[in-house]
Order: structure tokens, then C-alpha cells, then sequence
């Protein structure tokens, strides 16, 4: 019950992260059609993001030199990712939907 009385601090992100990450393997693996696979994927690499920020904090830098932006520069990487991912998808459903008038 520690973690629930001290203030909110890298641990707190990770758990939120961690959690983020179980439901989305689980929606992946769970869901039959292309839409909800494709949302357990965004909620995996958002829990991704999620704790590559919280890796990256301040908390947990040694080098003073460093900007500590890597976390940041990673999540950056994968929100291109799940913007083409979606994008993709999105190409996909319509030339399937131009192809056979129906999505299912």
C-alpha cells in the first residue's frame, strides 16, 4: 500500500504504463476484427510511450549534461508510427470497402 500514499513519482507511471500495455495484449488477442486488434495495438505502444517517458524523467538521470529527452524522442517515434499504422489501416479498410460495398 506504499504506492498508493507517497506522491506520484516514476513507479506510478510505470504501473499506469504496465497496465495500459496488459489490456492492449489482451484486446489484441481477444478481438476477431481488424478494429479492435488495431486498438490493443495503440493501447500497447501507448503504454510503450507511456513508460518511455517515465524512463526518461529527471528522477532518473545521472548525466547532468544530458537534456534527458530520450524518452521524449523515443515516444515521438512511436506516435509516427501509430499515425502511418493508421493511416495504412485506413487505406486498407477503403479499398476493401470500394472492392466488396462492405467493411465485415
Amino acid at each position: 500500500m506504499d504506492l498508493l500514499t507517497e506522491p506520484v513519482g516514476v513507479s506510478h507511471y510505470l504501473v499506469v504504463g504496465a497496465i495500459l500495455f496488459v489490456a492492449g495484449a489482451v484486446c489484441m488477442a481477444t478481438k476477431r476484427n481488424a478494429l479492435g486488434v488495431l486498438m490493443g495495438i495503440e493501447l500497447v505502444l501507448n503504454g510503450a510511450n507511456l513508460n518511455f517517458i517515465a524512463f526518461g524523467s529527471p528522477y532518473l538521470r545521472n548525466d547532468a549534461n544530458s537534456l534527458g529527452l530520450d524518452g521524449q524522442l523515443m515516444s515521438l517515434f512511436v506516435i509516427v508510427l501509430a499515425a502511418a499504422e493508421a493511416a495504412v489501416a485506413l487505406a486498407i479498410a477503403l479499398n476493401f470497402y470500394n472492392s466488396f460495398s462492405t467493411i465485415d
